[in-house]
């Protein structure tokens, strides 16, 4: 097997396979960066390229883009508080309070280092150990699924860092707004008030773009000055920021660990990986530090940027084992194997093992072309927070109505998008948070569509959620999450 693996790695070094890695890496940064543009519009658009190429360079040029869209989507969410992912949502937290603070190199490097170790793990799990997940994963069936988003439900209560209430208003607003749209079961539409364009729900991105984009741009045209924020002007190395990849570890193994897990189950997602890392990050932090976290501290970045890389190799474990992908961007790359003529499962292990190796070889040369690049351009990077507002909004502006608009070539996602840039504008002016209602509106119709599927197989006893051993896992857990803050709120009130 050795003299297979040797093969596979001097074929996915040869120049044109390289080249291909490279091409991928700088696609997938401006497409991660870019709002509205997202990792899976990107595969698409790559996808007919690889029709004339051999698989191998096929996988280098797609991988490549996946690493770095993962990667990507940090930049922006820490310069402009506009993520350009989902997953990036969280890292915008911390990330976008270090820039401020004049630590946007800080942040971009923890971001960058993070997401290499978050990489790195999840491709020693595919190696090693992707069978024995992806007969775990093969586990879960609806009820499980909707223990599992049930817990990362519960992480609203940890977001309502000045408030719990208006944080559990907030999360409560966003699952009133995901119940628009056609009944996932029925088909009956609801509060659609007889708008055909709200029938297919509301899309989570025109909402993402529009509570984090809109209320900066509307902030920014409020105070009509071009108020250049304090910037880290000092940026060492690339090789001095290659060191940072050995700090924080502890948050990064841990954070690596859980979006390897979450990854590799079939349907969970992205964003339940990065917030349950944030959380646990914070549980984990000693006092001091943890009551630091949303006041930008690069803890906050280092956990949610390795969950995320490393939730993107765990997606890659069921697709290849098994067949099932566990995102769409994997479901893409399922689409990539099919087209060369491969089947993905347990045969392409066994009559394809030099393919399955390059596919190894090749996420491991993208994550580092995706670190030297990244880090080799920070300073271009930091460079966007002196650009003055008066050009810098309206290019934001336009490329919030350009992202949303090309999504489904609807005006009605350009509206959503205002309408809830109003709405974060008004809860950031009365300090409502809005990651949970981000939260709620991402993982609220997933939850209803496991939990009454679930009903469905059960003849609608609620028991099956807890006669499952790992379903009722998780519930504990989620239980334990949220009413944890709520206790210590509790009793913070009554010492004070």
């Amino acid at each position: 097997m050795l003299d297979v693996a040797i093969a596979a790695l001097l074929d996915v070094l040869q120049f044109h396979n390289l080249l291909a890695s490279l091409i991928g890496v700088l696609f997938g940064l401006f497409i991660g960066s870019t709002p509205g543009l997202t990792i899976s519009l990107g595969m698409v658009l790559m996808l007919p390229l690889t029709y004339t190429l051999n698989p191998v360079t096929s996988f280098c040029l797609l991988l490549g883009l996946f690493t770095s869209g993962m990667t990507g989507g940090s930049i922006s969410a820490i310069l402009l508080n506009i993520p350009g992912t989902p997953s990036a949502s969280a890292t915008a937290i911390d990330g976008h309070a270090m820039a401020k603070k004049g630590k946007a190199a800080e942040a971009l490097g923890t971001a960058v280092t993070s997401s290499f170790t978050g990489g790195i793990m999840s491709l020693l799990a595919l190696a090693l150990v992707s069978p024995i997940i992806a007969k775990f994963a093969l586990r879960f069936g609806s009820a499980e699924l909707a223990s599992l988003v049930f817990l990362g439900l519960t992480l609203i209560c940890s977001f309502g860092q000045k408030s719990m209430i208006k944080g559990l208003l907030s999360g409560a607003l966003g699952l009133v707004f995901m119940t628009v749209g056609l009944d996932p079961i029925m088909g009956m539409p609801r509060f659609t008030f007889n708008i055909v364009e709200l029938q297919s729900g509301i899309n989570f991105l025109p909402v993402m773009i529009g509570l984090f984009a809109i209320p900066q741009v509307i902030e920014g045209l409020m105070l009509g000055t071009d108020v250049i924020p304090k910037v880290q002007t000092k940026v060492t190395g690339v090789f001095g920021k290659i060191t940072e990849i050995f700090k924080y570890m502890r948050y990064k193994v841990v954070a690596a660990l859980l979006g390897i897990g979450v990854g590799s189950i079939p349907g969970a997602g992205g964003p339940i990986a990065v917030f349950l890392s944030y959380d646990y990050a914070k549980k984990i932090a000693p006092k001091d530090r943890a009551a630091k976290f949303g006041t930008g501290i690069p803890e906050g970045v280092a956990a949610p940027e390795a969950a995320n890389n490393a939730m993107a190799g765990g997606a890659m474990i069921p697709m290849l084992t098994l067949g099932i992908p566990g995102d769409p961007v994997t479901a893409i790359l399922l689409g990539a194997l099919m087209v060369q003529g491969l089947t993905p499962g347990p045969l392409l292990f066994q009559d394809n093992p030099q393919f399955v190796y390059s596919v190894f070889w090749a996420f491991l040369v993208a994550m580092i072309f995706v670190l030297f690049v990244t880090l080799a351009t920070i300073r271009v990077w930091i460079k966007l927070l002196k650009v003055p507002k008066r050009i810098l909004l309206p290019i934001i502006t336009i490329f919030c109505i350009v992202g949303t608009y090309s999504l489904q070539n609807s005006f009605a996602d350009t509206s959503i998008m205002i309408f809830f840039g109003l709405i974060g504008f008004l809860m950031k002016k009365y300090e409502f948070p809005l990651v949970p209602m981000l939260l709620a509106i991402v993982l609220g119709p997933t939850f209803e569509r496991y939990v009454r599927t679930a009903l469905v197989t059960s003849n609608g006893d609620p028991a099956i959620f807890f006669v499952k051993p790992i379903s009722l896992f998780f519930i504990v857990i989620a239980l334990i999450s949220f009413f944890t803050p709520l206790i210590k709120s509790y009793l913070k009130s009554r010492k004070g």
